[in-house]
């Protein structure tokens, strides 16, 4: 037996049931519950709806633009954090006003935070962790943790938010990208090297390691073009064969 959610199922009374009257029950098709078997998988997941951003978010838009965005993105987190909005008819008429507004509160943060992005820009910070011969940490290096270090050594408290990068996972050197504004990213630079030496070791292993990835890679390059070689010369007597037929 079939359980309809409880919510689809929409009862409607011709009177206030005072005396007992059963409700007749309307109880939609199936096709407006769930998919048809026939729409690819693709298209279900990907159900996207348009916004009007309020606010720069980054790697995204600024405010003031039209955004096409999946629709658990847009309604769980751009619409409850007051960062965007439906573009509605309604709605759209405020862009240009939204865009003004957002242009001159962008130049005065710009000009605000510009000492600050050249005092990180080419900041170096260095961790000392526990890693394997291959040079895979026993850990990582977090956003927490980079954000706590820029945040001792620039005298400024910087949010692991506003750290983008991927948790560090072994030991050379890394860079990544500090968000103040939309338009202010500053590039910092992280040493992560292995307990007990120091750090200029981890960057040769780190060089030596890239080196061999090169190599790797070359050699693996060198295979494919000969085993395309062969696979032409392969083909070309039975080409050949065809055209005398």
């Amino acid at each position: 037996m079939r359980l309809w959610p409880r919510q689809q199922v929409v009862c409607i009374f011709a009177n206030p049931p005072l005396t007992g009257e059963r409700p007749s029950c309307k109880i939609p098709p199936l096709s407006a519950l769930y998919p048809s078997p026939e729409t690819p998988n693709n298209e279900r997941a990907c159900v996207t709806m348009k916004v009007l951003l309020l606010k720069d978010v980054y790697k995204l838009g600024r405010a003031g633009d039209v955004k096409k965005v999946a629709n658990g993105y847009g309604r769980n987190y751009l619409i409850p954090q007051g960062l965007a909005i439906l573009a509605t008819p309604e709605a759209l008429k405020m862009a240009d006003r939204i865009r003004a507004e957002a242009d001159k509160q962008r130049a005065i943060l710009n000009q605000e935070m510009s000492g600050l992005a050249e005092q990180l820009q080419g900041t170096t910070l260095a961790f000392a962790m526990r890693a394997s011969e291959t040079g895979r940490l026993y850990g990582s290096v977090n956003t927490r943790m980079i954000a706590e270090a820029l945040s001792e050594k620039a005298g400024v408290e910087i949010s692991h938010r506003q750290i983008d990068a991927q948790p560090l996972r072994t030991i050379g050197e890394h860079t990544i990208r500090v968000r103040l504004t939309v338009d202010l990213v500053p590039e910092v630079r992280v040493v992560v090297y292995r307990e007990g030496e120091s750090i200029e070791s981890a960057l040769e292993e780190a060089e030596t390691l890239g080196e061999q990835i090169d190599e790797e890679g070359e050699a693996l390059e060198e295979l494919y073009q000969e085993a395309e070689a062969l696979t032409e010369a392969d083909e070309a007597p039975a080409a050949d064969e065809e055209a005398s037929e």
